[in-house]
């Protein structure tokens, strides 16, 4: 039998992550936002100007940062509802329980790690 902490338990810190990754996902935006505006002001022909690669190498990060993050957002969105279910913590490819410290440092982790080491 697996020792998950209570749903409640798990729900609060689900809901904290999920609270994070939507501030991270606002400041990318934000960040991004500025990026764009500062470059469509200053005229920036990307392919000449010594600096506009930069300013596209910035917007390729933070677009795969956000990327990411709305990844991560995905996967707390499906743990809270695996947690209000009851199937929290069993791995979707062999329905095993997913050890408990594998949940503890990877709260959104949808395999074991026998079924992750397989990729």
């Amino acid at each position: 039998m697996m020792n998950l902490p209570d749903p409640s338990s798990l729900n609060e810190r689900l809901t904290a992550e999920r609270l994070r990754t939507l501030e991270r996902i606002a400041a990318l935006n934000h960040e991004r936002d500025g990026i764009i505006e500062s470059s469509t002001q200053a005229g920036v022909d990307d392919e000449h100007d010594p600096e506009g690669a930069t300013s596209a190498f910035e917007r390729s990060q933070l677009e795969a940062l956000l990327d990411q993050s709305r990844r991560h957002l995905s996967d707390l969105d499906l743990a809270l509802r695996q947690v209000d279910e009851g199937t929290y913590g069993r791995c979707e490819k062999c329905g095993n329980p997913i050890a408990p410290e594998r949940l503890a440092a990877r709260p959104t982790a949808r395999t074991c790690i026998t079924c992750a080491s397989r990729r």
